[in-house]
């Protein structure tokens, strides 16, 4: 578990990981986020297991490029 519910995002497994926590955090499963935010839950499911896709390969080489990470963190709106 992640120092106060923040990960840094290096790789899609880093991802993968974030997107996890915080939808079991938010009691959804994989079929109703997916359906919430209207992708397919085997896209979800990929994504949650790290299998990076060429979009989320393109953000970590862009965010390496730039020398910079992503953070994902629980909103506060």
């Amino acid at each position: 578990m992640p120092i106060e519910e923040e990960f840094r995002v290096y790789s899609a497994e880093g991802l993968g990981e974030a997107v996890r926590y915080f939808r079991e955090r938010a009691g959804m499963t994989q079929t109703e986020l997916a359906e919430l935010i209207g992708i397919r839950q085997s896209y979800l499911s990929e994504l949650e297991n790290g299998h990076a896709n060429e979009q989320v390969r393109r953000l970590i080489a862009l965010f390496k490029a730039l020398g910079v990470r992503a953070v994902v963190r629980q909103a506060d709106w």
